[in-house]
């Protein structure tokens, strides 16, 4: 562990010393979110455009190659003209709030339980604000965009109107906000944030997939659920556990389809 954590903080005094912690919070931090969030969403793209795993799929039909591509392009024009501008415009406010690049790095137990806060108040934010959007005007307006797709792809997770960008992009700020963390804390957030949100959208539930191993997580069947049906019936509003909709009985719908479908599957 002393070995790994001492070749981490050699890394990292490395990215310090030749470059600036105002690079390191916004275009490296660009640069690290697009690395993760195209690779990590990719993969489900391909599996539906060649489709390859196709038993794994939760929905029968697919998109096309021109949605597909349609998704891409537009993903890029938004994270270029919108993601950018905000981190470069937010850094000033992030320090003022006690962001800090230098070493030493925090302590492990610090960064998980961070995480671990960042996670459920994001999840609460979320939940309340995801469901403001499924109001009539907002749905109509802005959310509407973000359900173009009814057939989630990874990719999809982070196709939005700009205006929603900015509206549920302060649930996954917030806790960083509030506790000023270090960078690497904050990059690893972003980077657990991309890969939970890519997996919920990937249109997959795989034997390996997260939900089927860690309790109150929602995921990809979850999350698959809400894209598919009417928005006035959708529920499933979380971005990451499934308590919220529980304690709220907003997925009453989606535990009544489950209920269906085993029981079909029963019956075979």
């Amino acid at each position: 562990m002393a070995a790994s954590v001492s070749a981490l903080e050699s890394a990292w005094q490395l990215l310090t010393a030749n470059f600036t912690e105002f690079q390191l919070a916004t275009v490296f931090t660009f640069l690290l979110h697009e690395t993760v969030f195209f690779f990590s969403g990719l993969p489900s793209l391909l599996f539906e455009r060649f489709g390859l795993f196709a038993k794994y799929k939760i929905q029968k039909k697919s998109n096309t190659s021109a949605y597909q591509n349609r998704c891409v392009l537009r993903l890029i024009l938004y994270h270029v003209c919108v993601n950018l501008p905000v981190m470069i415009f937010s850094y000033p406010a992030f320090k003022f709030m006690g962001l800090r690049s230098s070493l030493p790095l925090p302590h492990w137990t610090v960064v998980v339980s961070q995480v671990l806060f960042y996670f459920v108040l994001e999840d609460f934010i979320f939940y309340w604000g995801h469901r403001a959007l499924h109001t009539k005007w907002l749905y109509k307006h802005v959310h509407s965009v973000h359900h173009e797709y009814a057939t989630p792809f990874g990719l999809t997770s982070e196709y939005a109107h700009p205006a929603e960008i900015l509206f549920l992009g302060f649930a996954t700020v917030v806790g960083p906000a509030l506790t000023g963390p270090h960078l690497f804390t904050l990059w690893l957030w972003m980077v657990l944030r991309v890969l939970e949100t890519v997996e919920a959208h990937s249109g997959y539930h795989f034997p390996w997939s997260p939900s089927n191993f860690l309790p109150l997580y929602g995921g990809s069947d979850f999350h698959d659920y809400h894209h598919r049906v009417l928005y006035t019936k959708s529920g499933n509003y979380a971005s990451t556990f499934v308590y919220m909709d529980w304690l709220f009985g907003t997925d009453k719908d989606y535990r009544k389809a489950k209920a269906v479908e085993e029981n079909e599957g029963k019956n075979l």
